[in-house]
């Protein structure tokens, strides 16, 4: 696996598309921002699971466990909380610098709830 447990790594929002993208990704990306924020604008294949429910104690979503993550927020701050959470769990996670704000800025993609262009607010 590329990530090793507990060691804070981050990566730029390319580095990020490349390990989660296309028919056979390498990592999951899992965006753990809350609900309205995931339903108005998300990265097209992401697994959603709030950091709320993360740090309340609920597991990892089915597509996303056993499998490397790549941990998503709005703006950075959240996912490193989460991936450090993760991480505690012996789940293999980095965290995405600037988060969704800096995946839209860099003109990746962004679809909302219904599969439409979606929204990073």
């Amino acid at each position: 696996m590329f990530l090793h447990r507990g060691s804070g790594q981050r990566l730029s929002v390319n580095e990020a598309w490349t390990r989660t993208a296309g028919s056979c990704p390498e990592a999951v990306l899992l965006d753990v921002r809350e609900e309205p924020e995931w339903r108005t604008g998300h990265a097209p294949g992401a697994v959603h699971a709030p950091l709320t429910d993360l740090a309340a104690g609920a597991a990892i979503p089915v597509a996303a466990r056993g499998r490397p993550l790549v941990v998503i927020c709005r703006s950075g701050h959240r996912s490193q909380q989460a991936a450090k959470l993760l991480a505690e769990r012996e789940a293999d996670a980095a965290d995405v610098k600037g988060g969704m704000i800096a995946w839209a800025a860099a003109g990746l993609p962004v679809i909302d709830e219904r599969g439409d262009g979606g929204l990073i607010a």
